[in-house]
C-alpha cells in the first residue's frame, strides 16, 4: 500500500472488511499524508466528513482531482484537505499571509497544467491553510473550480459546495502567473486567503476569475493581487445556455497592484471588472493602485461583454457598491451600457453609494482622472452620497450619434461632494453640465451634490457650490486621505442635507485592512 496513514473508525474498519476485493477501500475520520505520500489515493478514499492531514513545510507534487463523492442520509459533510497543526498558522477569521508560507503544506504542479482541479459534480470539498506555487512558466490556472470547457455545458455537472479558506497562492517573480483560481463552480466561498504575483506579458492575468459558473459566490477577507483584473466575471462565452453568475458577495477585501510593476511588461487593466453577472455586492472592500496601461486605468469597470459572440444574454445588473475605499487610480469606474462589439444584454440597476474615491489623479496614474465614464446608455444607474476627490471631470458621457446620443435612463446623481475641474458633467459634443445632462440623462435627479468649482447656473437647482480652493477645507486633512468632515465647516453644519460619504463608517469597515495595507510585500 502507498504511504497513507489513517486513524479510521469501527465504521471505516467494517467497510473494509465487507467491501469488494476490487473496490478501494473507503476512508473516514482523520487521513495522514506524509511527505512523499500518495494525496490523489487520498482523495479518491476518502469518505464525506473526512479530513485529509498534509505536513507541515512538505511539497506534494502532482496534478490532483478533487471527486464527485456519494453523499447519503443527512447534511452532506465535506472532506477537508489541510495543513496538520495550528501552531503559528492564523484562526478562523483570519487572513494568511506569505510568512506563514515555512508552516504550510505545499501543492505544486508537475507540468504546466493546474495543480488542483474539479471532477464533473464534485462537491461538498474544503481547503485550508494550503500553500499552492505557481505553474511552470506562469502558464494557464493553478487551481481550476469547475471548467470553462464545452464539456461543462450544463448546471447538474457543475461542481459547488467548495470552501477555500487561508490558502496563500502565487505567481513566479519572473515568469508571472496567467490567472490564481478560474472560479467556473457553483456555490464556492473564498476567505481569508492571499494571492498575490498574477502577472502576464501580452494577456490578461487574474487573481481570481470566472465565466462558466452559476454561482453563488462568497468572497470575502483576502487579498487579491494581479496585474490585469484583480477580480473579474465574464470576459469569455460561457458553455451553459443562458449563463449569467449571479448572487455574488464581495466583501472585505484587500485589492492592489504593486507600484513596482509599472514601466514593466505585465499588462496592467484594472481592479475589478464585471462583464457578466447579476446581483453582486461589492461592499466594504480597499481597492487602490491602477495606471495607464492595457486599458485607461479606472479602479472598477462595468461592462457587458458577449465576448465570442456567441451570448447575447450576458448583462451587468443589480450591483450595489457601497462602503469602499478606492484610491490612486487613473479614473474611478467606467460604466457602459452595451457590448459595442457584439448584441448583449444591457447594464442596468447599478448602485453606488456611501463610498469614498480619492487620488483619482492623471498626472500620477495616467488616464483621465474623471470620477465615472459613462457611455452606451446604462440604465438605472444611482450614484449617491459619495466622496469624490478627482483631477478630472466629474462624469463623461458618449455614445450613439451627435443628433442622437445614447441615453441614460433613470440617472440619479445625489448628495455626492466632489471637484468639478474644467468640464464637470461632460458629454461628447455637448456643453458641460445641463446641456450635457439633458442630452444624456434625460430626466435625472442631480441634486443636493456639494461641488467645488463650477458654474451654478450650469446644473440644476439644488445644488451647493463652493469655490474650487475650499475643496480640501471641508474635510480634517484631505491631503492625508482623511475625508472626514472638518468640525465646523460646511459638511457638518447642524440642519445641513447630508452630503459624502459617512466617511467614519466607510473608515471603520477598512480599518484592518489599512492596518496590513501598510505591510504589504
Amino acid at each position: 500500500m502507498l504511504l497513507v496513514g489513517i486513524v479510521c473508525t469501527a465504521a471505516a474498519a467494517l467497510i473494509a472488511a465487507t467491501a469488494p476485493a476490487s473496490a478501494p477501500t473507503a476512508l473516514q475520520g482523520t487521513i495522514d499524508v506524509p511527505e512523499g505520500g500518495d494525496l490523489q489515493d487520498a482523495i479518491e478514499r476518502a469518505a464525506p466528513g473526512s479530513t485529509i492531514v498534509l505536513a507541515p513545510g512538505a511539497t506534494y507534487v502532482g496534478n490532483f482531482t478533487l471527486r464527485a463523492k456519494k453523499h447519503t442520509g443527512g447534511s452532506p459533510r465535506p472532506v477537508t484537505i489541510r495543513t496538520g497543526g495550528d501552531t503559528g498558522l492564523p484562526g478562523e477569521d483570519e487572513r494568511i499571509r506569505p510568512e506563514h508560507a515555512a508552516r504550510l503544506a505545499k501543492l505544486r504542479s508537475a507540468n504546466r497544467q493546474p495543480v488542483l482541479r474539479t471532477e464533473p459534480g464534485a462537491r461538498h470539498w474544503r481547503l485550508e491553510l494550503l500553500e499552492f506555487p505557481p505553474i511552470r512558466d506562469g502558464f494557464g490556472d493553478v487551481m481550476t473550480l469547475g471548467t470553462g470547457a464545452a464539456s461543462q455545458n450544463d448546471l447538474g455537472s457543475v461542481p459547488g459546495d467548495i470552501v477555500i479558506d487561508r490558502i496563500y497562492m502565487h505567481g513566479d517573480p519572473e515568469k508571472g502567473q496567467k490567472r490564481g483560481i478560474a472560479l467556473n463552480s457553483g456555490a464556492t466561498t473564498i476567505i481569508n486567503s492571499h494571492i498575490s504575483g498574477i502577472k502576464a506579458i501580452g494577456q490578461d492575468s487574474q487573481a481570481i476569475g470566472g465565466w462558466n459558473g452559476p454561482g453563488p459566490y462568497r468572497i470575502e477577507n483576502n487579498y487579491l493581487e494581479a496585474a490585469g483584473e484583480n477580480f473579474m466575471l465574464g470576459g469569455a462565452d460561457p458553455q451553459i445556455p443562458g449563463l449569467v453568475t449571479e448572487d455574488v458577495v464581495f466583501r472585505r477585501n484587500h485589492l492592489s497592484k504593486p507600484l513596482e510593476w509599472r514601466g514593466q511588461r505585465w499588462v496592467v487593466k484594472n481592479l475589478f471588472q464585471l462583464k457578466n453577472a447579476r446581483k453582486v455586492l461589492v461592499e466594504e472592500n480597499l481597492m487602490e493602485y491602477s495606471w495607464r496601461h492595457g486599458q485607461v486605468g479606472y479602479a472598477i469597470v462595468l461592462s457587458p461583454r458577449n465576448q465570442d459572440g456567441r451570448a447575447e444574454w450576458t448583462t451587468v445588473e443589480d450591483v450595489t457598491i457601497r462602503r469602499n475605499l478606492v484610491r490612486h487610480a487613473g479614473g474611478g469606474m467606467q460604466i457602459i451600457g452595451e457590448d459595442s462589439n457584439h448584441p448583449s444584454g444591457p447594464t442596468r440597476g447599478i448602485r453606488v453609494v456611501d463610498n469614498v474615491f480619492y487620488d483619482l489623479d492623471a498626472r500620477q496614474w495616467g488616464g483621465t482622472g474623471a470620477f465615472a465614464l459613462i457611455g452606451d446608455g446604462p440604465r438605472d444607474v444611482t450614484i449617491e452620497n459619495n466622496t469624490i476627490s478627482q483631477s478630472g471631470n466629474i462624469v463623461m458621457a458618449y455614445g450613439g450619434r451627435k443628433e442622437s446620443p445614447s441615453q441614460v435612463e433613470n440617472f440619479v446623481f445625489r448628495g455626492n461632494v466632489i471637484r468639478h475641474n474644467s468640464y464637470g458633467v461632460h458629454g461628447a459634443d455637448r456643453a458641460p453640465g445641463q446641456d450635457s445632462l439633458e442630452a444624456f440623462f434625460p430626466g435625472a435627479v442631480f441634486s443636493g451634490n456639494v461641488i467645488a468649482g463650477g458654474s451654478a447656473r450650469r446644473y440644476p437647482d439644488g445644488n451647493r457650490f463652493v469655490d474650487a480652493g475650499d475643496f480640501e477645507g471641508m474635510f480634517v486633512a484631505a491631503a492625508k486621505g482623511d475625508f472626514r468632515p472638518a468640525p465646523g465647516g460646511l459638511l457638518a453644519k447642524p440642519g445641513a442635507p447630508r452630503a459624502g460619504a459617512n466617511v467614519e463608517a466607510v473608515m471603520s469597515a477598512v480599518a484592518d485592512i489599512l492596518k496590513t495595507a501598510e505591510r504589504q510585500p
